[in-house]
């Protein structure tokens, strides 16, 4: 009788042209089915050695640290880093290794495997609801909330049942555990009033176009920050939903949406286009909503969801989540007679039956109306008030006391005249700052937009041309500070200007001037040729 093979080490067999085969498992796919690999020899003592080093190149395999005593926290690290890891996005990773790394593996590490039951569970769950809070206990109490508990049973579960499939242990103790109550959260919606006054502010603050487009499509906050000006048709109105962005550890990362039904392509209302065929004359990034700091970048989704709450607190509305703006949205769409199907594939479901399931209420709603409707049309008449609240309101906005960034200020002097001043930032580091002034406010904003575009044209030269022109190596530290700066403004002669900005001496820049100047001419001519 052939002895049995320990388990995780793979199988060996002798096929019938007399060579030896080994086969190893060495991961499952999706459906949890598992992937086989296989080598082979002319003997079995070589065919061993090969499947040997097969399963230590591939890292898949159990070893033999991988029985059913090993620690509880042994197992929980090694599902998650074979099985789980390759296939999530950065911050689900994070997500998860909070949970496994933070939460469970801390308190149910030590425990055997084997030895686990559902009672350690259950004293995991009710340790996490009272005190299970690492960080913000001061803003949050304690405990940790009903749907993080839910998350950790969730991985100690999926965990569990990948040690039953392997037959570490014969049944799952986390089946039929009790869990905190599943509480969908409270849809919250802006009314018209609401929404006026909203978006008045946030045109104040310099967020109009942003926020416009949110309501107006109904877009995920990660797509809405990702679009890019190449996403957007302004002759057809069209706009491409392609990707989305997310941040990780404070890095922006950029991805496909989840799903296929996420990538989709809207036609926005002819009012919204004509506000970004404005709003492009003055842009100057790649991306749709830039990052006030870094141009080439789009706005944090953190970020942008602290000015959200500024804005709704100045306008005088309730606090929500960014994602009741979708909400909102669907709830305006189904009131005006969008159906179902136009909805959910405006929204990225995967099925319509997604969007009736979330929008239950206002269908319902709907179908209340219809019924009304129906009655009046059959000659019972209903008692309407007749009294119309008028959703036009006279809010004026809070005025920010900063402007964006990149957009300048204006002051007004007397009740006669305004201020527009531009400070940008020139190559050498240091503040160039030019005025225009104007009777009005909006004269003064017209002006001052002008200012903004000729100083950024003279600075982005500036920078074209210096990145033509290539420092040399053998300079000292003072020969190197005076390069820099007439490389900058290399129509200056004035030599005590010359030490001013490059912070040497007059007595430096006289002894230096003219071998510097030298140096430039022949660099620029070298640079024009080439």
């Amino acid at each position: 009788m052939a002895r049995k093979r320990k388990s995780g080490t793979g199988t060996i067999r002798q096929r019938k042209d007399g060579r030896w085969e080994g086969r190893a498992v060495v991961g499952y796919d999706d459906k949890d089915l598992p992937k086989t690999k296989n080598v082979l020899a002319k003997t079995k003592h070589e065919c061993q050695e090969k499947l040997t080093k097969l399963m230590e190149t591939v890292g898949h395999t159990k070893s033999e640290k991988i029985c059913a005593d090993m620690p509880f926290g042994e197992w929980m690290d090694f599902w998650y880093q074979t099985y789980i890891k390759s296939g999530l996005r950065p911050a689900t990773q994070n997500t998860y290794e909070s949970t496994i790394y933070q939460h469970i593996i801390p308190q149910l590490g030590k425990i055997p495997l084997c030895q686990l039951s559902q009672k350690d569970l259950q004293q995991f769950y009710a340790h996490l609801k009272k005190e299970g809070r690492l960080v913000r206990t001061e803003q949050y109490g304690k405990g940790l909330s009903d749907r993080m508990v839910r998350m950790c049973h969730a991985k100690c579960r999926a965990a569990l049942d990948q040690a039953v499939q392997e037959n570490l242990i014969r049944t799952n103790p986390a089946v039929g555990c009790k869990l905190p109550p599943k509480r969908s959260r409270e849809m919250q919606v802006l009314s018209r009033q609401e929404l006026q006054r909203f978006l008045i502010q946030a045109k104040a603050d310099g967020y109009f176009e942003l926020f416009l487009l949110d309501l107006s499509t109904g877009l995920r906050r990660g797509e809405l920050l990702a679009l890019q000006w190449s996403d957007l048709d302004l002759d057809t109105g069209t706009l491409s939903v392609t990707k989305q962005v997310y941040e990780v550890n404070g890095k922006m990362q950029l991805s496909v949406p989840k799903t296929k039904a996420s990538i989709r392509k809207l036609v926005l209302p002819p009012a919204v286009v004509e506000v970004f065929r404005e709003y492009r004359k003055t842009a100057k990034s790649r991306w749709l909503f830039p990052s006030p700091i870094k141009e080439d970048e789009p706005i944090k989704p953190g970020s942008m969801l602290r000015r959200l709450h500024i804005i709704l607190e100045r306008a005088g509305c309730k606090q929500i989540r960014f994602h009741d703006l979708r909400h909102t949205f669907a709830t305006m769409a189904l009131e005006n007679g969008m159906d179902i199907k136009t909805l959910s594939a405006m929204l990225g479901h995967v099925s319509a039956a997604t969007t009736l399931d979330i929008y239950t209420h206002i269908t319902s709603d709907m179908l209340s109306e219809a019924a009304a409707k129906i009655d009046r049309g059959l000659g019972n008449e209903v008692a309407e008030d007749s009294t119309e609240v008028n959703p036009l309101t006279d809010f004026q906005p809070v005025m920010r006391r900063t402007r964006k960034p990149g957009t300048g200020c204006i002051t007004q002097i007397n009740d006669h005249l305004f201020e527009g001043r531009y400070s940008p930032t020139w190559p050498d580091g240091t503040k160039h700052s030019k005025c225009v002034y104007a009777h009005t406010r909006e004269e003064c904003e017209e002006k001052l937009k002008v200012l903004i575009q000729q100083l950024n044209a003279e600075r982005k030269a500036i920078l074209d041309r210096l990145r033509g022109i290539p420092s040399p190596e053998k300079l000292t530290k003072k020969q190197r500070q005076i390069w820099e700066y007439m490389k900058i403004y290399p129509d200056e002669t004035n030599y005590s200007v010359i030490a001013r900005g490059a912070k040497v001496t007059r007595h430096t820049v006289a002894k230096h001037f003219e071998m510097i100047q030298k140096m430039l001419e022949k660099r620029e001519k070298r640079c024009t040729i080439t």
